[in-house]
């Protein structure tokens, strides 16, 4: 069992939760009265109790520890707002937008998620322009191709960085320069920090001992 902070801990049973349905899913009864589908997917039961005395997360038979997100996959056990921000692109901030725009509950585990939820989350991750979410979220704005606000996740993220790096690489600009050269881009000091895979303001010890063999080769045709 999973309490609010998302914790496995030890759950005392009341007495009047001591005749339970012999079904795990939703036979679970408080005080006569059997639970309904719904309460019983947020989860949250009186009268089941933890040791720390907070409410309990009950996972019902529709569980699922694995849920797939805009190709990414998620743990069933994080909350909503902080499991999407396992995909790429999508922060804090933005998944708390995008469950809002989805009217999901920020309290809901990932794994009670039914496919129609997955399915319309997806949908807002797709187009969060189209659900009037603020520009200001987005991570490429006004971009130079499209003109438009947008927001890209997972692989499209990826891509898209890809993509205008070799487009600076091509140009020819100060950032595609260093970034050809495997130097840092943003200012950052090179003589204590960064010093590995290409030599900053030194010479490699190849192309010392290649001087130095020149050098020699030098001497003793001289000699000659």
């Amino acid at each position: 069992m999973l309490n609010s902070e998302g914790l496995t801990q030890r759950v005392v049973l009341q007495p009047s939760t001591m005749a339970l349905a012999s079904q795990l899913g939703f036979g679970y009864q408080a005080s006569g009265e059997r639970i309904s589908e719904a309460r019983f997917r947020e989860g949250l039961i009186a009268d089941l109790v933890c040791d720390s005395g907070l409410p309990v997360h009950v996972m019902s038979r529709e569980f699922r520890h694995i849920v797939r997100v805009s190709g990414t996959d998620l743990d069933g056990s994080k909350k909503i707002v902080y499991g999407i921000t396992r995909i790429r692109g999508i922060g804090p901030s933005f998944a708390a937008a995008i469950v809002k725009a989805a009217e999901l509950k920020p309290e809901m585990r990932v794994g009670n998620l039914t496919e129609d939820e997955v399915e319309r989350l997806e949908d807002v991750l797709a187009d969060p322009g189209k659900y009037n979410l603020p520009g200001r979220l987005f991570n490429r704005r006004k971009d130079f191709e499209s003109g438009r606000d947008s927001h890209l996740i997972g692989p499209d993220l990826a891509l898209r960085v890809k993509a205008d790096i070799d487009f600076m690489k091509e140009l020819r600009t100060w950032k595609g320069v260093r970034h050809s050269l495997g130097l840092k881009v943003r200012g950052q000091r090179t003589k204590s920090s960064g010093r590995k895979g290409r030599a900053v303001g030194v010479k490699k010890k190849a192309a010392i001992e290649a001087a130095r063999a020149a050098a020699r080769e030098g001497r003793a045709e001289e000699k000659k």
